[in-house]
């Protein structure tokens, strides 16, 4: 066998594999004989075809089979005997295929890139640092007790935070358009769910007021027939109810599992919760923080393969998370809603395995366990979790890629020039927030732009 590579990208290698004549007639020989002792023709008797009519017969069909097999034999030991590292699928092509004449086949495929690993040195890296203080957890319990509140019939005008029922109908001009009408409607002022000045213009309203509301359509608004445009509703006001909220009583603290302790335990459960979020909303913000600078810092070809892969994954979470059914086929969707987003993370997680690598990073079981029952607390019953976990070998191994992940990221932050920030437990949510929205736009802008 005579193997030749040729790079045509940096990813991309052509491979051009010759097998001698001698080796692909003598399989083919072989085969016929096998074929001949067991395939039927009339006239003849099984076992006694002469060896000329079973290649007259058949000599074309087990060429090609032995021809197919031979190709996937020989691409595997010339990836091997080039120490190639492919990262998908090959395209192989026969490129000379005759009696006599030796085999010549051609196979085009995608490599891991080969890469040194630039630092983030320099890279100055923001880390929040807050606390859940007592009045975080009162307007948390605030917040809870305003989610499980109930709407009262009132005898007064709408204030922001009522809910006020009625029948609307949209006008664009004189004429009504499609989907702008609704009865019964049950409206929460205030919860900007409608178009921007709709809901400001029912406040003061009563119920058996008829009023117009002129308000124009944002230039992005989904509907493009809308977009831009200045509307006029004629609504019926029906109801206006105001929110009552339960007292923070024994009835109230059961809703969450809180069986004992009463208000105290109540406080300190909430507490706890509040603690878990703001922890990974930190860790979030950090990591997000440092994946980008190495993402910057090393801009490495990424095969389309692995893109690929990617893309369908995330088509399927899009499915599941749309709940559009296990049976749905995601080639409905579209790659390009999923290719940017799918190269971002082929790329950081090329980058990572290169950071674990270089730094010769592992995870012992005794970290994947610890990470398991963290991830375990989540849920009425941990223990079962845990052992489901650890007797899963695939979700064990996911586990551990999350701990090794972590652990490079630690090595990224040990190059980085981290910067602690004073904030609030809001303020360190929202940082977490803005910056998974600033990720969100950089993505849609490199999609536009492409």
């Amino acid at each position: 066998m005579q193997v030749s590579v040729e790079s045509t990208s940096q990813i991309e290698r052509r491979v051009t594999v010759q097998v001698p004549a001698a080796e692909v007639d003598q399989a083919v020989a072989t085969r016929l004989q096998e074929t001949a002792k067991n395939v039927r023709l009339n006239g003849f008797r099984r076992g006694k075809i002469p060896q000329a009519v079973v290649r007259q017969r058949f000599g074309q069909e087990v060429r090609n089979e032995v021809v197919g097999e031979m190709m996937r034999q020989h691409y595997v030991q010339a990836i091997t005997q080039e120490s190639l590292n492919p990262a998908g699928s090959p395209q192989v092509e026969p490129t000379v295929d005759e009696d006599g004449k030796d085999l010549e086949f051609v196979a085009t495929l995608e490599v891991y890139p080969e890469f040194e690993l630039n630092t983030i040195e320099n890279t100055e890296i923001e880390r929040p640092q807050a606390e859940v203080t007592e009045a975080d957890v009162d307007q948390m319990i605030d917040t809870l007790r305003s989610q499980n509140a109930e709407w009262e019939t009132v005898e007064r005008a709408a204030a922001d935070g009522d809910q006020v029922t009625v029948d609307f109908q949209g006008f664009l001009g004189d004429e009504p358009f499609e989907g702008g009408a609704a009865e019964g409607h049950e409206l929460e002022l205030g919860s900007n769910s409608f178009i921007p000045g709709f809901e400001e213009q029912l406040v003061g309203a009563q119920a058996g007021d008829d009023l117009e509301i002129k308000v124009t359509f944002p230039e992005d608004y989904q509907a493009e027939h809308l977009a831009g445009q200045e509307a006029t509703f004629k609504v019926k006001v029906h109801k206006v109810a105001g929110k009552q909220l339960p007292e923070v009583d024994d009835e109230f603290i059961k809703r969450f599992g809180i069986e004992e302790g009463g208000v105290a335990a109540f406080r300190a459960d909430v507490q706890k919760n509040m603690e878990h979020e703001l922890s990974q909303a930190v860790t979030n913000r950090v990591k997000q923080q440092a994946l980008e600078a190495l993402q910057q810092a090393n801009d490495i070809p990424v095969p389309q393969s692995l893109i690929q892969q990617e893309t369908e994954g995330l088509k399927r979470q899009a499915a599941q998370q749309f709940g559009l059914g296990e049976d749905f086929d995601v080639s409905q969707l579209p790659d390009e809603l999923f290719a940017d987003q799918a190269k971002k993370r082929v790329q950081v997680g090329l980058l990572l395995a290169e950071v674990v690598k270089v730094n010769e990073l592992d995870a012992s079981d005794d970290e994947i366990k610890a990470r398991v029952e963290e991830l375990a607390q989540q849920y009425q019953q941990p223990e079962q979790v845990v052992e489901h976990y650890l007797k899963n070998e695939e979700m064990k191994n996911q586990v551990k890629s999350s701990v090794l992940e972590d652990k490079a990221v630690d090595k990224l932050l040990e190059q980085a020039q981290v910067k602690d920030v004073e904030m609030s437990y809001e303020q360190a949510l929202q940082a977490a927030q803005q910056q998974q929205e600033a990720d969100d736009e950089d993505e849609a802008q490199e999609e536009t732009s492409a």
